[in-house]
C-alpha cells in the first residue's frame, strides 16, 4: 500500500547474463527490486545483483517465488536481507519446529512452504476421511470444509468452496550471518497477513463451483 512501481524487464528462462536487466533496475533508483522469476533464475539473479553492489548501494531484493532451500543454497552472505513471502516457516512455533525436526531426521534439511503444505494437505483429507467414516468425494469433500486445518502449516486455515485454501502469509527477511545461531536459522518475521487480506475474496474469483 502506498507503493509505486517505477518499471518492469523481462528476461528470457534460463538466461546466464542478467547484467543489463539489474543494471537497469538499479538505474531506477527504486527502493525494491521484486523478483518475479524462479528456481535457478532467481538465484542468479540474487547472485549478480550482489556482484553489482545492488544492496550494498542500498536498494532491496523481494523474491516473489522463493524456498529456505534457495536461500540455503545462497548461503546468508548473499541472500541477507532478501525480503520473501512464505505460508511457512520451520522456527515459526512449536508445531513448526516439530515438524521440521521430524522432516530433518529423515531428510537433513528442513522443509520448503511446498513441502510442509503437502503434508498438511494429505493429513488433512486424511482426518477428513476419518471423521466421514467413508472414502466417498463429497462427504470427504464436507468434512474437509468444515472441519478447520491447524497444524505444523498453519493454525488458522479454512478450504473454500472453491478449493482455495486461505491461510495466513508472512513477511519474513533473511538474517545477516551474525545474526543466525544456527543452521537454517534464516528468517525472521516482519509481518503476519490475515488469509482473507493474502487471498482474492471468494465473490470475486467467479468460480462455477459457488452459488
Amino acid at each position: 500500500r502506498g507503493g509505486k512501481v517505477l518499471g518492469s524487464v523481462r528476461h528470457p528462462l534460463n538466461t546466464p547474463d542478467f547484467s543489463s536487466f539489474l543494471l537497469q533496475a538499479q538505474a531506477s533508483k527504486a527502493k525494491i527490486i521484486g523478483l518475479a522469476n524462479g528456481g535457478g533464475d532467481t538465484i542468479n539473479t540474487i547472485k549478480q545483483a550482489g556482484e553489482f553492489g545492488i544492496v550494498a548501494g542500498g536498494q532491496n531484493l523481494a523474491a516473489i517465488v522463493m524456498f529456505i532451500s534457495d536461500v540455503h543454497s545462497l548461503g546468508l552472505k548473499l541472500a541477507q536481507g532478501l525480503i520473501v513471502t512464505e505460508a511457512y516457516y520451520w522456527d515459526l512455533n512449536d508445531r513448526t519446529r516439530a515438524f521440521g525436526k521430524r522432516f530433518f531426521e529423515r531428510m537433513k534439511r528442513m522443509p520448503t512452504m511446498n513441502q510442509a503444505a503437502t503434508y498438511s494437505a494429505t493429513l488433512h483429507y486424511l482426518k477428513a476421511v476419518q471423521a466421514a467414516g467413508t472414502k466417498e468425494t463429497k462427504p470427504v469433500m464436507a468434512k474437509m470444509r468444515e472441519m478447520p486445518v491447524r497444524d505444523a502449516f498453519t493454525d488458522n486455515g479454512v478450504l473454500r468452496a472453491d478449493g482455495r485454501m486461505v491461510h495466513s502469509m508472512f513477511l519474513f527477511e533473511v538474517k545477516k550471518p551474525e545474526e543466525s545461531k544456527a543452521p537454517w536459522d534464516y528468517y525472521k518475521v516482519l509481518a503476519e497477513v490475515p488469509g482473507d487480506q493474502a487471498f482474492r475474496p471468494l465473490k470475486d474469483g467467479g468460480c462455477p463451483l459457488v452459488k
